[in-house]
């Protein structure tokens, strides 16, 4: 007879099952929804967990509420969809996902800089591709701002980016603006790109601190303005009007420099730079490589690519071997790589 005090099955048993199940499974603070090219997010779940949330290539024309609600959100993405000024406007009311760091609204339909005030420690802030035509709105932005993205605009002005005393990089590249200015303030900056732009003179605004910077596709036509920027390590200047090396003497920190598509016909005022490792003389009206050897005196032993093509001197005889022996560790003269 049965035991009535006896349990219709052994709990030791029913334990270890339970101990056997995997754990269950973190909630997510990624969604990338990348390429999805949706119309709306009606159909898809946002975790309150996120942190993340990536809209990059879809159709989007407003502004999910829900997403006002994701009070972890650190990155929100909408590159590439079709939000304009309209659009986009919520989201200078939600005061839930103000601790957001990264918000990027690059190529989209939008005309001004979006009212961003509410996000008090964001970092990265992208609006490039873009119909914006002037910076103002910049001044609310936050002052914890590392890099400001506002590439392929209208812009014809620099101006509200004085209280960006934390910026490193400043993107203002294809746009219309004719003068640098109203960067004194940007101590800490490290990269600036103003290339296809329309700026005709250098001015770094004291700035030194700068290690990366482009000005390529402007109208410059000489190098001069350059000297106190002595951290510089790389610096692009092709697709300019400059006809005289000079100004760079001061630079040694300089590893890359690209002259390339302009109107010189020497090169000179680099032989004291010892970090000198790319060097692109290319498109220009250099007719001869005698004295290249003195010219780059103190990066001879450094230097491992030289771009001399398109230069009257690159049809002189044993072209590439003379390059060979005046550079001992030269790995590509054009587009000749060597093992």
């Amino acid at each position: 007879m049965d035991n009535p005090g006896q349990p219709d099955h052994d709990p030791t048993t029913n334990q270890a099952a339970k101990e056997d199940e995997p754990p269950p499974s973190p909630p997510p603070t990624v969604l990338d929804l990348t390429s999805f090219q949706l119309h709306d997010l009606d159909s898809v779940e946002l975790p309150t967990s996120l942190t993340e949330l990536d809209l990059t290539t879809n159709r989007l024309s407003s502004l999910d509420p829900r997403i006002g609600h994701l009070s972890n959100l650190k990155i929100l993405s909408f590159r590439q969809n079709l939000l304009t000024d309209a659009g986009v406007e919520p989201i200078s009311r939600w005061a839930a996902i103000s601790g957001l760091e990264e918000l990027v609204l690059r190529d989209n339909q939008i005309r001004k800089i979006p009212d961003v005030s509410i996000f008090k420690r964001l970092l990265v802030f992208d609006v490039s591709y873009n119909e914006i035509s002037t910076l103002n709105g910049l001044s609310t932005v936050s002052n914890t701002l590392k890099e400001l993205y506002v590439s392929k605009n209208e812009v014809s002005k620099i101006e509200e980016i004085e209280h960006f005393h934390e910026l490193q990089i400043l993107e203002l590249g294809s746009n219309r603006l004719r003068v640098m200015e109203n960067m004194q303030s940007l101590k800490n900056l490290q990269e600036l790109w103003l290339g296809r732009n329309r700026i005709r003179e250098i001015n770094l605004c004291g700035l030194k601190c700068i290690k990366k910077m482009s000005l390529q596709s402007n109208r410059l036509t000489s190098i001069s303005g350059l000297e106190e920027c002595i951290a510089v390590e790389e610096l692009y200047l092709s697709h300019n009007g400059i006809s005289k090396m000079e100004g760079l003497s001061t630079l040694v920190n300089l590893r890359v420099l690209d002259v390339s598509a302009n109107k010189l016909t020497a090169v000179n005022g680099i032989e004291n730079l010892k970090q000198l490792e790319d060097l692109w003389l290319n498109d220009n009206q250099i007719s001869s490589l005698e004295g290249l050897s003195e010219a780059v005196a103190g990066s001879r032993e450094k230097l491992t690519t030289i771009y001399l093509e398109h230069n009257p001197c690159a049809k002189s005889p044993n072209y590439i071997t003379t390059l060979r022996q005046i550079f001992p560790k030269i790995e590509q003269i054009d587009s000749e790589v060597f093992a």
